[in-house]
């Protein structure tokens, strides 16, 4: 299956969340979050806002209602924000009602690396770590540096290694 932009996205907003200290659970959830943010971007949002603050709607979601706090907060990692909830003590970073779960990650990205992501998100590691802590943090500086000159070259040589 081909790798496209959008699992490249993923995955390095995925190694840059974990070299920036966060789990690989919550690293999942921010990489997903961060590509699904970017394609909307790119289409255009079609949301309209609102005045009224918004509240998850839990009772759509598939995870006991127990575990999660009632309400959502701000996350930043660098110089970037992200909704996110937290679920067992950990952050999931959240777009509209969809909270971006370790599964969903697998389920869209990793499926498409049939076996081989691991290989890639070391790799995404490796890159992540070759570059000084504040382009990492630098939501513009890491799209630019980081992500953009690399995202057709990754796409390429990890569909060729499938």
């Amino acid at each position: 299956m081909k790798i496209g932009r959008f699992q490249v996205m993923a995955t390095l907003q995925a190694a840059r969340a974990y070299c920036l200290g966060k789990s690989l659970e919550e690293a999942k959830s921010f990489g997903l979050n961060r590509a699904i943010f970017y394609a909307a971007a790119k289409r255009g949002f079609k949301a309209k806002p609102t005045r009224e603050p918004y509240k998850l709607p839990l009772e759509k979601l598939k995870i006991p209602r127990e575990k999660i706090k009632p309400t959502y907060e701000i996350d930043h990692i660098g110089d970037e924000m992200a909704y996110c909830v937290e679920i067992e003590g950990k952050k999931y970073y959240v777009i509209g009602d969809e909270i971006q779960t370790p599964e969903k990650f697998e389920k869209e990205i990793e499926k498409r690396f049939e076996g081989k992501w691991e290989k890639a998100f070391k790799e995404a590691v490796e890159i992540c770590k070759s570059y000084e802590k504040n382009i990492l943090l630098s939501q513009k500086n890491f799209y630019e540096m980081v992500y953009k000159p690399r995202r057709d070259i990754l796409s390429k040589k990890w569909s060729e290694e499938l």
